[in-house]
């Protein structure tokens, strides 16, 4: 399982044109469901994105994490970001999970999100989503299982 987080000032999500998912300050989380992954995974995955120190103390030290600074986590599933790339000039997805097992990992930890943390949003899984984010730093990590 990998995620993609971003330190953001604000994030969106939209389909059809429809804001389904928004956030403030926060991590926008690019999240890719790869073959083998299972749900305790996906819990150690967001244990430590909500827990990952990239958030500024008072001494502008990245050192708070997401549930110190109460802020917002939206969730988008991605799985180009499970692609391998390291051949020719074509992505391989042969790494990534099932249609199936993908929606219900990406569900697994959706539902554990809202459950340990109060500010949370999403993308909609499968559907061709239009994200906007505004950088903040830019910051960016990939975190993998």
């Amino acid at each position: 399982m990998k995620g993609l987080i971003q330190r953001v000032k604000y994030a969106s999500v939209m389909v059809d044109g429809e804001t389904i998912g928004a956030i403030g300050s926060g991590i926008l989380l690019l999240l890719g469901v790869e073959k083998g992954d299972d749900p305790a995974v996906a819990d150690k995955l967001l244990d430590k994105v909500l827990k990952y120190r990239i958030f500024s103390d008072e001494q502008g030290k990245m050192n708070l994490g997401l549930k110190e600074v109460g802020g917002g986590l939206l969730i988008v599933s991605q799985f180009t970001l499970v692609a391998d790339t390291r051949k020719g000039l074509r992505p391989s997805f042969s790494s990534g999970a099932s249609p199936e097992q993908g929606e219900q990992l990406y569900n697994h930890f959706v539902e554990r999100a809202n459950t340990l943390h109060h500010n949370v949003a999403t993308g909609r899984f499968g559907a061709d989503m239009e994200v906007s984010l505004l950088n903040d730093g830019p910051v960016t990590f990939l975190l993998e299982f």
